[in-house]
């Protein structure tokens, strides 16, 4: 199986390639059109600022070609937010994948960023969830989020309800990191590979 990571102007994308390892699969690290284009799964993994990677995803024409992928497709952190329709974050209109407005955590109470361990409530039926059982915890490093909404496929809580996994025909995306969640995150990972 060919599995591409797409290489952009974001953070953290290296350990996405180690998590895969672990789990033995291997994987391009690319901005190729082609090699992303032949791939059998192309994950969109990241940390970073939103109108930052936007300009870079633009620039090297990886806006049009991400939402013209045909395989699965699996965003993460920032991938998720990416391939939403707007972000605050920089006021930047993003992909579009998904209908959705990423915006800013607002709280007196809690702090921003969400940085941490928290539980995943699966909503509805996804095979990237298959085996992880509810109230799972996942790890998670953000500011910003995409309310529910319905390709809403798997919720947390903190401040609000937000969309910690998003579905949408080819294309999958997950707020938190599963390279960092042990073996939940693990689990899902592989059922991506699966898909």
């Amino acid at each position: 199986m060919k599995v591409a990571i797409v290489k952009y102007n974001a953070g953290n994308i290296f350990s996405v390639e180690y998590a895969l390892k672990r789990i033995g699969c291997s994987a391009v690290v690319t901005d190729d059109h082609e090699l992303l284009r032949a791939a059998d799964k192309v994950i969109f993994p990241g940390v970073g600022e939103a109108s930052t990677s936007m300009r870079y995803l633009r620039r090297h024409g990886l806006d049009t070609l991400i939402g013209s992928l045909k395989q699965p497709v699996l965003g993460v952190c920032i991938g998720l937010q990416l391939m939403c329709r707007h972000s605050e974050e920089g006021n930047v209109a993003c992909l579009g994948i998904f209908d959705e407005q990423v915006k800013r955590f607002r709280s007196a109470v809690l702090k921003v960023p969400h940085m941490g361990w928290n539980t995943l409530q699966p909503e509805k039926d996804s095979p990237l969830f298959a085996g992880v059982p509810k109230d799972a915890y996942v790890y998670y490093v953000h500011s910003y989020y995409a309310a529910v909404g319905e390709h809403t496929v798997a919720t947390t809580d903190y401040v609000q309800p937000f969309s910690a996994a998003l579905h949408k025909d080819n294309f999958y995306a997950l707020q938190f990191h599963p390279e960092k969640s042990a073996a939940v995150g693990e689990r899902i990972l592989q059922n991506f590979l699966n898909l």
